[in-house]
Parts: C-alpha cells; structure tokens; sequence
C-alpha cells in the first residue's frame, strides 16, 4: 500500500512539475514571433492620444508606411526621437507616411499625448491596448520599425540604424530600406534585429 501511495504521490508531482515548466515555457515565449517579409499586414484599428480611431488604411502613406513602436520613458526610444522625427518629415514629401505606436500598458493617452508635444514628434501616435498589434507583429522593443509597401506587404523589419548614440551611426537601415523601395530597387537588408527596451505589455 506504501509503494502504491509514493508511486501516486510521485506521478502526482510529475504532473504538477510538468504544469509548471509548461506555464514557464509560455511565459518566456509570450512574443509572438514577427510575420515573414513579404507577408501582407492586415487592416487595423487604433485609437490616437486623443481617443479618435483610426485605421491604418487611413494613415498610410501613398508609396508605404512605416509602423515604430515607440516608448514614453524608454531611454533608448527616446535617444531616437530627433531621429524619428527626422524621418517623418523627410519622407513625407516622398509619399510615406510614420506611424507611432505605443503598446506600454503603463504608458496611458495622456503620458504618450504630453510626451509627443514635449519631442516634438508631430506624426501620429496611436495607442495599442491589450497589445494587440504588437502581438500580431510580434514587436518585443523600443523602438522597432516595419516598412510595409502600398498593399501592406512587409518589406522591412528592425532597427532604425545601428547606433543609439546618433555620433556612431554606421548604417541607417530603416532609411536604406525606404531609399531602396522608392527608387524601384531590391531592398539588400530586409531584417536587422531591433534593441531597446521590452515592450511592458498587458
């Protein structure tokens, strides 16, 4: 009767432990991994610091989008902000369009509204509760760009550049991207892994 109660007890304890690792394994896996280049981006929805809804069929710019998940008080985001801004207003004239994203769950409208005004960042931010896009896009940090063409096909994923101190940029990848598409030209470096800070999420 012992042994039938440990070899119980033990099967028990198995299972529990298995349990366990399983919930762990999920945890650290919980970032979805990104879509393939080339994929289609789906349609989506957001709401603006504002509270507005907009859809990104609304925003996007008439020779691609780029999406930047962006952070309120992330130190590395914001060593990009002059970057970033930067890269709205150069690529505007040529039919681009930036879109910020915030996925923080700590980070609310206001914060994201207050921090904008103060950077000078003058694209839209929209705000992304339950992180909801940046699990379909599988974003981890801040900040981390996509380059989608005018039918939402994935044409770039990762950093701006290469340097979050703007003095030792040696490649600005995001840019490259962008020049390459506009120019009718094969985009040489499709993916460079994003750094920064974790996206907080939900």
């Amino acid at each position: 009767m012992k042994t039938r109660n440990l070899s119980i007890l033990l099967a028990s304890l198995f299972v529990i432990a298995g349990a366990v690792f399983a919930a762990g394994a999920r945890a650290e896996g919980e970032v979805p991994a990104p879509p393939a280049i080339g994929s289609t981006i789906e349609d989506f929805t957001l709401p603006d610091v504002d509270n507005k809804d907009h859809s990104l069929k609304s925003l996007a710019g008439k020779n691609g989008t780029v999406l930047l998940f962006i952070a309120v008080q992330c130190p590395v985001s914001n060593a990009y902000n002059e970057r970033m801004a930067k890269l709205a207003e150069d690529y505007q004239a040529k039919g681009i369009a930036v879109i910020g994203i915030n996925s923080n769950v700590a980070e609310d409208a206001a914060a994201v509204k207050a921090h904008a005004a103060e950077h000078k960042l003058t694209f839209p931010i929209l705000k992304d509760p339950g992180n909801k896009i940046a699990d379909r896009l599988g974003a981890s940090v801040t900040p981390e760009a996509y380059f989608i063409d005018p039918n939402n096909k994935l044409l770039y994923h990762g950093r701006i550049d290469n340097a979050r101190n703007a003095a030792q940029i040696e490649t600005s990848d995001l840019r490259n991207a962008l020049d390459a598409a506009l120019g009718g030209k094969t985009i040489e470096k499709t993916e460079a892994k994003a750094f920064g800070c974790s996206i907080k999420r939900a």
